[in-house]
């Protein structure tokens, strides 16, 4: 939980700034109101801003930021809220920028495969706007339906279909931003290319430490010809590890490849009742290829023949949409799943090798055994991404802190076998404790430096990503922070 030193300032003419721009509907200060944005999806940790903001244009957010920028005020940005690593908690002398009503699709301009859009559209609507014209915007987390785009720009959020289309990072052509001394500029452009350094790609995913982005202009695809949803089931998580290993080796490429364990497949179909998944399976492979239908056939027959030959029982495939969408409908619905069957749960998030799958779902198997907590498993299996689900009661004193010590245990695991503590949720003040884990001190004081370059007052979501001795406390990684003496920290 963040702690901090409550500040003696005086509001009212902060307020009184705040209102001049917004009105006064467009400033929340009452203590009963900003419960709703004391936290993200990572519930476990909670802080109510001092007050929050809700502007509606690039102009807005540049002058509240000004005015924070003016009083040394810190300030945080939030979207719809559904970050899962603490990333858009408030300080308790903070006040919180909201983008949940800039939501206008500004264009969309089909011939050149691009839209403009504020940060408070939700992910699903891009594509919802330009299916009718055969195209749609590839980046789909599992909470598409309710989380924004700028909260995707933050945490560079990947989704099902990452494995072939990539993270939203690969679909981001140019960002008007503010800067955290509350200028307007532009990063990247309407073209993929752009010459100079690639500041676009330096700010997508730094968690809004960097600025706020205002407009964000995305490329949208065309529409496959064809796809085809697979669904093998297996009796052990080996063979399902080596059919993914496999079908990439076979050189096909699958727009999705999500795998579900035992306990996630029976929880969602206790609660979503898709009647798609078999309960006994071990392991559900769902895969999705998708191109031109002669390619579509073709891959789908080896694919076939790949599950098979590592065991598979049944292979069941689906081309229709009705029956493309209710196979996937359980993976998306997986996490809510979860909810239903505890009152709260921890989910991870670690990348790791493909070929160590087995081994480290054994480990997070061992680990479930020694804490006492069940753990449901879903994971893009294709690029490795993991997404274990601890389950708990977070009204058991010292539950909360078990199943963080649990979890920490997990993404140490995924930098042991070569992998990261991040696929797509972002560190946060989650996970800020492990970076040491993972990058040297020459790696963190490089990532200080560009952050100082565009944050030097530090206002920009301070103590976010990177651990401190205040809020890192774990005597593993005391040693790591040592290496920080020295070092000006935001």
């Amino acid at each position: 939980m963040l702690t901090q030193d409550k500040k003696q300032r005086n509001w009212k003419p902060i307020l009184k700034a705040f209102e001049a721009v917004l009105g006064k509907n467009g400033v929340v200060q009452r203590r009963e109101e900003l419960i709703t944005y004391e936290c993200d999806g990572l519930t476990g940790y909670r802080q109510r801003p001092a007050v929050v903001v809700l502007p509606r244009t690039t102009e807005q957010v540049a002058q509240i930021v000004k005015i924070c920028n003016q009083y040394s005020i810190p300030f945080i940005a939030r979207g719809s809220g559904t970050g899962l690593s603490g990333g858009a908690l408030p300080l308790e002398d903070s006040v919180l920028i909201v983008t949940s009503l800039m939501r206008q699709i500004l264009s969309i301009d089909l011939e050149n495969q691009r839209t403009v859009v504020q940060p408070g559209v939700i992910n699903s609507w891009v594509t919802q706007a330009v299916s009718g014209a055969g195209f749609y915007y590839a980046p789909d987390p599992s909470s598409q339906i309710i989380c924004s785009i700028g909260g995707n720009i933050a945490e560079n959020s990947g989704g099902v279909h990452c494995l072939k289309y990539g993270v939203t990072t690969n679909h981001v052509l140019g960002l008007k931003i503010v800067t955290p001394e509350g200028e307007i500029i532009d990063l990247g452009g309407q073209i993929p290319e752009m010459p100079g350094y690639d500041l676009t790609g330096v700010f997508v995913g730094s968690e809004g430490t960097l600025g706020i982005a205002t407009e964000i202009t995305l490329r949208i695809l065309k529409s496959a010809e064809s796809i085809c949803v697979l669904l093998a089931d297996f009796t052990s998580i080996e063979a399902a590890g080596a059919t993914v290993s496999d079908i990439i080796s076979a050189g096909i490429i699958p727009g999705g490849m999500e795998m579900m364990d035992n306990f996630s497949i029976n929880a969602v179909e206790d609660v979503v009742a898709t009647n798609c998944y078999p309960r006994d399976a071990t392991a559900i492979l769902l895969i999705e290829i998708d191109g031109l239908e002669v390619e579509v056939a073709g891959n789908k027959q080896r694919v076939i023949e790949i599950c098979k030959k590592n065991g598979a029982r049944n292979v069941t495939s689906a081309t229709d949409p009705e029956t493309r969408l209710k196979l996937w409908k359980g993976r998306k619905a997986a996490f809510a799943a979860a909810g239903h069957l505890s009152p709260d749960y921890y989910v991870q998030d670690g990348v790791i090798p493909r070929t160590q799958l087995p081994y480290v779902l054994h480990e997070i198997k061992t680990l479930s055994e020694q804490y006492g907590y069940r753990v449901a498993n879903v994971f893009h299996a294709g690029d490795g991404n993991l997404h274990p689900l601890i389950l708990y009661d977070n009204s058991v004193p010292g539950a909360l802190e078990q199943v963080e010590e649990m979890g920490g245990k997990i993404l140490k695991l995924c930098v042991q076998v070569g992998g990261s503590i991040s696929g797509e949720h972002g560190i946060g003040e989650e996970k800020k404790c492990y970076m040491p884990q993972m990058f040297s001190q020459v790696d963190l004081e490089t990532m200080q430096w560009v952050r100082q370059v565009f944050n030097p007052k530090g206002l920009a979501n301070p103590e976010k990503i990177f651990p401190t001795p205040r809020t890192c406390g774990e005597a593993a990684n005391a040693s790591a922070l040592k290496q920080f003496e020295g070092v000006e920290r935001f």
